[in-house]
This record gives structure tokens, C-alpha cells and sequence, in this order.
């Protein structure tokens, strides 16, 4: 729309400007107007909108923040969902007007142009004078605003969706015209409150046909990989598109992605937002706006998310920090999630006068981009001496005998947590008044701790002996009810992340005994205190081998924690994934007992309980593994104590739709069968050691389920699935062959045919047998859309073999629909 120049000629403009207005009081829209259409006749002001059809969409002057904004809008929203108004589409972004009631969207000279207070025209439709005058503007149910020059409708002359501002619609295209050499781009609002240009985009990269994400323009920092005939190369989750359908479209003219509901009554968009990520959401009465997918998958991903001298952060619940000595450059941008501006110093430093700068270390870190290197530099004290003497230099590392330095404002900053293990130190230029602060405020407390010792150990006494009657005294069940500031001081101000997910992040602390815990800190839980209890008093009572311990929890207004016992080997992603030294890979023996334990734990919830217990998000982040490697499941029962947040939470964790049943898409109730389905996805990454999705070292997409479930329909070397770290010799075919038979069953489509856990664990004890199983539907539509699919380095693409899996998947898939769950088994 910035582009858009207006070319009305000063003597035309004026006459039509004066019949306009006059014409505008005899046909203006009456107030609280349910028309769909402006006629040419016809003007919107003030308060004044018009509604489409089926009251789906809305368009008219608005405005936004909490107080009397005096910046306005014209733009389109959604008329009928509750809430906070979003919106879709803005003419005027950069361009507000203060006064509504005193400007105008309204018809001059075939175009649709709207002035300010002033009559001064800020925004047009700007169609060539060659084209037909419009007889009048149309929005539709989809959002879509349209100039039409006949009653019909057939012949459009300008429409929003060729205008997009940060939303895509159902319909539209993002697009890249080739003659013209233009796209059509998604652009982020400046912050929640300004609609204006923001710095980050998405649009089609028509020469390599994939999508990108840059960062002002400039700065790539997501590819959806290039189309490759089915799906975007990196972007597998579009074979198992159960809410939308698509298609890419490149010829002559343009290339475009364009989607559309498979049930035309779910009102769903795609959107760049404030943040940098690209979100699909779709709307859930009772719920709102609910998350579908999002990339990049991580927040720390997008670049330079916080600014200058700012620092990402995953580790805490405010994802832009500004590193010490630095504060943000404005507040209040900061509050509306704008970080553009980044951190500036507290203290200027002085350059020329060495003696006034010195180095703060920063360890942990992901390094910043665009480093200069000093080769000549042998030691970090030359490096450290090379960057003080350059007034440009702002900070230097020194890593593997290599000194780089960066000058002016340090970008894409990221404090890593203590077990990522890939961090790296950085030394950053600070004014020695920094230092001086600190050791001053330090003198200042050593000498009034000193001068009030007596007092506070006498003190500190009683508050610690009230304290120990409080907590002893607090117990409800088997659970210990903590301080938040006891758990603040056991986690070192949880500073030692152990991971993290939907949920909240979990922290590792040591208690006052010297008992190690897992503290959960909990986000979005909206339940009272009351509620909060009851819940976890239920979780807190159910015992058993293979379910991680809750040991107790913290419940101060907002502040929601749970305590666990601590598992000393992590969590088996952490290990299945991710160890590469040969005496810790997980040996067969163990993975079968992993398998089995977790199976039965799982038994327990969903049988067992009281009240059947759906965990909901079975993935291998979720099982941690004690000293002995004995398999806990962690984490049941939070769907319930999410509430109605939980479905929003589920489906914006890292990971997780890997392990997503079909019926979560689809809409149908949930049943114990989910967790089922999600344990047979793990199965498969338990037998390979590796993600059922991932990508190879030529670039290529592979999805182990696939190669897994035709082999053991076929009846072929069950051993060419094993993980290649494994000693072969020391596993047995006849275990790889149950466990991957079980999870085929496990991943059936319809939840009748799946085996109940406690099926899963007789079988994998060998009480009962188990048969072959169909190729689940989705998995025998991916490979018969794409046969050329290579999935591992040892192929599984012979034409003669595939055909003859698909045949057998065919025809026992057909049978599959009508055989209970009771009889899969021998």
C-alpha cells in the first residue's frame, strides 16, 4: 500500500471532491449499517461498517490500545467471534487518522480513496482510469473486499487479497508475479497496538519456488525448502494436512500457495506475527484462536528477535532481556512485544581512555552474527588488548586459538540453558562505572550485614523454626505445599533449566536436605486456588513404578509449580537422540525394557486409575529414565489441569505433532486410544534411535514409519530397521519384529483397531501374539503419492517391493475397518 501513488489530476480531484461530499450527506451509511456493499454513491464514516453476508467479516474504521487512541484505521475484522477484535486486513498502516468522524472512505474518480480530517487523500485503490468505473465495493464471507464494475460480480477491478497486509486468508495467495517481478507479502506489525510496516516477512522466493522469512528485508532466517512436487521439502507435516487442503500453483505468469478448509465452516488464518513467526491458527468455541502450526518452531530462532545489544531467551518466561549494563530502549515497545529497538547502555563508554572500559564475561552464549576475525591475535590477552584499543569494538571472544571481535551493536544474541551444551563465552565492552557500581553495592551489604549479624541470626532463627511448623504442618496427602521463595532459593532462582515444553520449564533444585528435585514451573494456569489443589492432589496420589513422583507444590496467586523427584538420567530423548559415545548408547536389552515399562505405566493411567487418566502428549521428552534406566512417565494428568488452555498448549510444543493422533485434527473426543497412538509413533523412534522425521545428509525429507510399516507387513529383514550404533548380534530379531508389529497396530487411523495398553504390555511380556498389521491409511497414502521417496540410505524403493506392499496394504486395509480391537491379536 506504501507504493500506491495516488495520480488525481488537482481540477478533477476538486470537483469530485465537492460532489463527493455533498453526495456523501445524502447517502452516507446510516449508523450500525448491515450492508455488505459501499455503492458508488455512498460513503463510510465515523462509526459506520459494513458486514458481509453471513455476518463472518466486517470492515470500517477502528482503532487500537486500551486508551482513546487518537490513530484510526480502515480495515477488516471478524464480526462475530468474542473477545479482543482481530484483525485481518488495513488500508491505511502507516497512515492513520485522527479523527474519524471527520474523514471518509468514499468513491472519486472510479477509485475507492480515502481522506483524512483534512480532505486530503491517504489511501487509494489506485486502478488505472482506463478500466470500467466501479459501481460499488463488496466484502465477502472470506474476508475478501472487492470493487466490482457490474452488479454480478464478475468482473473484479481491485481486491484486498491481492493487497495483503500480515494475514493470509483461506483463498488467498502469497504470491510472486514473474512478469512484474513483485510478491505478495506478509509483513508483521510494527507491535500489537501499530499496525504499521514491522520487520519481519514472508514471501515466495519465485526463483527457488520456496518460502522464506526474512528479518528487515534482508536477513534470512527460515526456508520452507523448495516445492518439490507434493510438499515443501521442509515443511513433511504438509502430507498430514487433516484441516486444510492446498495446492502450489507455478506457470508463466506466477507462482502462488494457496489452502482452503476442508470444512468451509472453520474459520481459521495464517499470519505473520509481531514476534517473527509464521502461525496457522483456527478458531475453537470456548477456547479461541488455537495454534496449528508455527515456524520457526523455537522463538530464540527468529533473527534478532530482541534488537541490538539484547539477548533471546527460552530459559524464562520474557524472551527478551538486555544484557547487563544495557536497558531497552523503550519500555513501552518492549511491553507491546517490539524489541526493534533493542538496549542501549546505562553508561557511555569512554573511548580513548582505556583505563575507563572493561570486560564483562558472558558464558553460554550463542554468539552473535557477522564477526570480524584477527587472525594475527595468538592469545586471548592480545585479542582482549586489540578490541580495547579500537573504539568501534563492543566485545571479543576467543575460541580454538581464533580471536574475533564485533564493533557498534552486538545482534542475534542467545542465552543458551547450562544443558544445551553448545554454548559459547563472549566478552562484552562495558563502562568501568559498571564494575564500580557493583563492587560499591557489595561493600555497602558486606558492612550492613556485618554491622547487624547479631539481629539477623536471632532473627533468622525464629523465621526458620515458624517456617519448618508451616511447611510440616502443610501437607495435603503425600504432596509437601512449598514457599515460592523456598523453590526460588533451591533452583538458585531456577537458573538450571532441565527443559521445557508447552506446560512450562522445569528447573533442577536441591532442597535444604540435599534431596535433588524437578521443579515444573507452570504457565497460563488460569484455575482458583481451590481447584488448583484438588487436582494435584488427585495426581499427587497416584503411585507407581514406571510414574515419575509428584513430591509437592507451590501455589501462590499467579505462581503455579509442581515438585517431582528428580531422574538422574534425563529424559529419554536426551539420550535416544543424542548420545553418540558407544558406551552410553541404550543397548537393545534396555530399549525393550524402556518399551515395557513405559507401556505398563501408561496401562495404569488408562486402566487402572480410579478415573481413566489420558495423558495426551506421549513423546520421549516425557519419559525420564531413573539411575537404573527404569522408564517414568511424566506429566499425566496435566491435560486436566490446563483446562481449556491445554489443546491450545499441545499443539504449539516443539515435537509434539509428530505424535498427534488423527482424531485431534478431525475434532473427535479424545479417548485413552490417543495415547495409544502416540506410544507406537515411540516405538518406532525406540527401534531406529532416531526422529520418525528427519532430514538426511543430502537435503532429502526420510520418515522412518513408513520403510518400518512395509517391512513388517512384507515379512522382510526385520533388522534393517535396527539403529546402526546397535551391536546386532546381541538383539533379538524376534523382540525388533513384536515391537514393530505393536507400534503398526498402535498407529492404526481408526482408534478401534489400536490395542489397549494393557493388550501392548501381555504382548510385549509374550503372553499373546500378535499378528501383522495394515498399513495405517496415512502412511500407504504418503508412499503411494511419492514412490521415489528414498528413506534411509539402505533403500526401501524397488518398484517390485512397494507395488507388492501396496497391494497387500490395500487389500488388508480394506478388511481393517470392520475387525474390533479384541480380535487383532492370536
Amino acid at each position: 500500500m506504501r507504493k500506491n501513488n495516488i495520480n488525481l489530476s488537482h481540477d478533477l480531484f476538486n470537483v469530485f471532491l465537492i460532489l463527493g461530499l455533498s453526495l456523501s450527506h445524502q447517502y452516507g451509511l446510516s449508523h450500525g449499517a448491515v450492508s455488505n456493499t459501499i455503492s458508488a454513491n455512498q460513503t463510510l464514516s465515523g462509526d459506520q461498517i459494513i458486514v458481509s453476508s453471513g455476518r463472518v467479516f466486517a470492515l470500517g474504521f477502528f482503532k487500537l490500545g486500551k486508551d482513546d487512541s487518537i490513530k484510526n484505521y480502515i480495515g477488516i475484522w471478524y464480526n462475530s467471534l468474542p473477545g479482543n477484535q482481530t484483525v485481518v486486513w488495513v488500508a491505511n498502516r502507516d497512515k492513520p487518522v485522527s479523527n474519524r468522524y471527520s474523514s471518509q472512505l468514499i468513491f472519486l474518480n472510479g477509485n475507492l480513496v480515502l481522506l483524512n480530517e483534512s480532505q486530503t487523500p491517504i489511501w487509494s485503490t489506485n486502478i488505472s482510469s482506463s478500466s470500467s468505473s466501479p459501481v460499488g465495493a463488496i466484502l465477502g464471507d472470506d474476508g475478501n473486499f472487492v470493487l466490482r464494475v457490474d452488479d454480478v460480480l464478475k468482473s473484479i477491478v481491485w481486491q484486498s487479497f491481492d493487497y495483503p497486509v500480515h494475514t493470509c486468508l483461506p483463498g488467498a495467495k502469497i504470491s510472486y508475479n514473474k512478469r512484474t517481478k513483485t510478491h505478495r507479502t506478509l509483513t508483521s506489525w510494527k507491535n500489537s497496538e501499530d499496525p504499521s510496516v514491522g520487520l519481519f516477512s514472508f514471501e515466495l522466493d519465485g526463483y527457488n519456488n520456496q518460502y522464506i522469512m526474512q528479518h528487515n528485508g534482508s536477513e534470512q532466517y527460515w526456508t520452507s525448502g523448495a516445492w518439490d512436487g507434493k510438499i515443501f521439502r521442509l515443511v513433511p507435516e504438509m502430507r498430514l494436512g487433516f484441516l486444510f487442503n492446498f495446492s502450489y500453483v507455478n506457470n508463466d505468469n506466477e507462482s502462488y500457495f494457496i489452502f482452503n478448509m476442508y470444512n468451509a465452516t472453520t474459520i481459521s488464518r495464517a499470519y505473520m506475527d509481531v514476534t517473527g513467526q509464521f502461525r496457522v491458527v483456527s478458531w475453537v468455541d470456548g477456547v479461541g484462536w488455537n495454534l496449528f502450526w508455527n515456524q520457526p518452531r523455537t522463538q530464540c530462532e527468529v533473527y534478532a528477535l530482541c534488537g541490538g545489544n539484547g539477548a533471546c531467551n527460552q530459559i524464562t518466561q520474557q524472551f527478551c532481556n538486555c544484557l547487563e549494563g544495557f536497558h531497552p530502549m523503550s519500555q513501552d515497545g518492549w511491553d507491546l512485544n517490539d524489541f526493534s529497538g533493542g538496549c542501549v547502555r546505562n553508561i557511555d563508554l569512554q573511548c580513548g581512555n582505556r583505563s575507563q572500559d572493561r570486560f564483562k564475561l558472558f558464558t553460554n552464549m550463542r554468539l552473535p552474527g557477522k564477526p570480524k576475525s584477527l587472525p594475527d591475535q595468538k592469545d586471548i590477552t592480545t585479542c582482549a588488548s586489540s578490541c580495547l584499543n579500537d573504539c568501534s569494538c563492543s566485545a571479543y571472544a576467543y575460541d580454538n586459538e581464533v580471536c574475533s571481535v564485533w564493533n557498534a551493536e552486538l545482534w542475534n544474541l542467545q542465552q543458551l540453558a547450562q544443558n544445551e551444551g553448545n554454548g559459547r563465552s563472549i566478552y562484552i565492552r562495558l563502562a568501568a562505572k559498571e564494575f564500580a557500581s557493583d563492587a560499591g553495592s557489595a561493600k555497602k551489604t558486606i558492612g550492613a550485614v556485618i554491622g547487624s549479624g547479631a539481629a539477623i541470626a536471632v532473627l533468622g532463627m525464629v523465621i526458620f523454626v515458624i517456617l519448618r511448623r508451616k511447611k510440616r504442618s502443610n501437607v495435603e496427602g503425600y504432596l509437601v505445599a512449598f514457599m515460592y521463595r523456598d523453590l526460588q532459593k533451591a533452583t538458585k532462582n531456577f537458573s538450571e533449566k532441565l527443559g521445557g515444553g508447552g506446560f512450562g520449564s522445569v528447573f533442577k533444585g536441591t532442597l535444604p536436605d540435599s534431596t535433588l528435585i524437578a521443579v515444573k514451573r507452570l504457565d497460563s494456569i488460569s484455575q482458583g486456588e481451590k481447584q488448583f489443589r484438588t487436582e494435584v492432589s488427585t495426581i499427587g496420589n497416584i503411585q507407581h513404578v514406571n510414574l515419575v513422583r509428584l513430591r509437592g507444590f507451590c501455589s501462590q496467586g499467579s505462581k503455579k509449580l509442581l515438585v517431582y523427584e528428580y531422574m538422574q538420567n534425563g529424559s529419554l530423548d536426551s539420550i535416544l537422540f543424542h548420545q553418540n559415545d558407544s558406551k552410553s548408547i541404550l543397548d537393545w536389552k534396555t530399549r525393550y525394557q524402556i518399551a515395557t515399562g513405559i507401556a505398563r505405566g501408561l496401562a495404569y493411567l488408562h486402566e487402572e486409575c480410579r478415573d481413566c487418566i489420558v495423558h495426551c502428549d506421549i513423546k520421549p521428552e516425557n519419559i525420564l529414565l531413573d539411575s537404573g534406566f527404569c522408564p517414568k512417565v511424566a506429566d499425566f494428568g496435566l491435560a486436566k489441569l490446563m483446562g481449556r488452555d491445554f489443546s491450545r498448549v499441545l499443539t504449539s510444543m516443539r515435537g509434539t505433532r509428530g505424535y498427534l493422533a488423527p482424531e485431534w485434527i478431525s475434532g473427535v473426543a479424545i479417548t485413552a486410544k490417543a495415547d495409544v497412538y502416540s506410544y507406537g509413533m515411540m516405538l518406532f523412534e525406540l527401534i531406529s534411535g532416531r526422529r520418525n522425521s528427519y532430514q538426511s545428509g543430502d537435503g532429502r525429507m526420510k520418515y522412518f514409519p513408513i520403510w518400518a510399516a512395509n517391512l513388517a507387513v512384507e515379512g522382510g529383514d526385520i533388522m534393517r530397521l535396527l539403529d546402526a550404533r546397535l551391536d546386532s548380534e546381541s538383539t533379538e530379531p524376534e523382540e525388533v519384529m513384536r515391537i514393530c508389529r505393536v507400534a503398526c497396530w498402535c498407529i492404526q487411523d481408526w482408534e478401534g483397531n489400536r490395542p489397549t495398553m494393557g493388550q501392548v504390555v501381555q504382548i510385549l511380556e509374550g503372553v499373546i501374539e500378535v499378528e501383522q498389521s495394515p498399513v495405517p491409511r496415512v502412511l500407504q497414502d504418503i508412499v503411494e503419492e511419492d514412490e521415489s521417496l528414498v528413506f534411509f540410505e539402505e533403500s526401501y524403493s524397488s518398484s517390485n517391493k512397494t507395488s507388492q506392499a501396496h497391494a497387500t496394504s490395500s487389500s488388508d486395509h480394506s478388511q481393517s475397518e470392520s475387525i474390533s480391537s479384541s480380535i487383532l491379536l492370536k
